[in-house]
């Protein structure tokens, strides 16, 4: 009776172990697989982290394109490879290092913020220069129509200037030049002439200064010489000495004034064509041709 006791006991202790060893066996199986999804997981995680690290590296090297600040710039490079840095820890921790994984992407978090904060600080800037450079473009070219301005009414006051001073200039009309007797009796015939006689009219002019003014007749025979006492009576035009035939002074008092000049032949002129200039305060006021017989 007791040995069947005692093997029942037996049984019984056995049943209790290989129901142990199994739950055990269980167990173990279930915490392996458990070991092996968090290490899948913890891989998964840390190719995330890395992924994450070279983006922000390389959005560190697009910010530095966007700007022209060297000081900025330099704090970028610094902060692109301190990201760098981080990748290559992260790359030499293995992916079961949990407490290495969890620190660095609590690292993450911060460069994420960083380069956040850099993002809206060259936006800002960005949209400051953009500002200032459309001010700039408004100020150019208000300052290019300013210019255009000026320069236009220098050109309308420089325009008005020589329309004054064409206005003030002294004029001549009716300029006449004729052979003449000694008498003054005008001839046809200037190989027989004593004299040559010219005259003309300066109009009136509200515009042209008054006072003494010398006049000067300059006449060029038929064959091109100038008709002239002197040598040495010379006037000046156009920054070069030119002789005169006959010199008169006026005084002009802006009203109109009949003028005559004289020029008294003691050579042998020959008949065909004369031109006759003249001029005063250094412009040529009137010309004309004649031709004698």
């Amino acid at each position: 009776m007791e040995n069947k006791t005692s093997k029942n006991i037996l049984y019984i202790a056995i049943g209790l172990l290989l129901a142990a060893a199994i739950a055990l066996g269980t167990m173990w199986v279930n915490s392996t697989k458990q070991i092996e999804q968090m290490e899948e997981l913890f891989a998964i995680e840390k190719e995330e982290l890395e992924s994450e690290y070279s983006t922000f590296a390389t959005q560190y090297d697009e910010l530095k394109i966007r700007i022209s600040n060297d000081s900025l710039r330099t704090k970028l490079e610094q902060e692109k490879l301190r990201t760098q840095q981080l990748l290559e820890e992260l790359q030499q921790t293995k992916a079961t290092d949990a407490a290495e994984i969890t620190r660095l992407k609590k690292e993450l978090k911060t460069v994420r913020a960083v380069l956040r904060s850099y993002v809206v600080q060259i936006d800002s800037l960005n949209r400051l220069n953009d500002k200032l450079t459309k001010e700039n473009k408004r100020v150019k070219a208000k300052m290019q129509e300013a210019t255009q301005t000026i320069t236009t009414l220098n050109e309308e006051k420089e325009a008005l200037s020589e329309k004054v001073e064409l206005a003030s200039q002294l004029d001549v009309m009716g300029l006449k030049m004729y052979p003449a007797k000694k008498s003054g009796k005008e001839i046809n015939k200037i190989k027989k002439a004593r004299k040559l006689v010219i005259t003309f009219t300066i109009p009136k002019n509200i515009t042209a200064s008054t006072g003494d003014k010398t006049i000067y007749a300059h006449i060029i025979a038929p064959d091109g010489s100038v008709l002239c006492k002197e040598s040495t009576n010379r006037f000046t035009y156009e920054n070069k000495e030119i002789n005169y035939s006959i010199k008169k002074y006026i005084e002009y008092t802006g009203e109109e004034q009949e003028v005559t000049m004289y020029w008294d032949i003691e050579e042998y002129l020959q008949a065909g064509r004369y031109r006759l200039h003249i001029f005063a305060d250094g412009n040529m006021i009137g010309y004309n041709d004649f031709n004698f017989e």
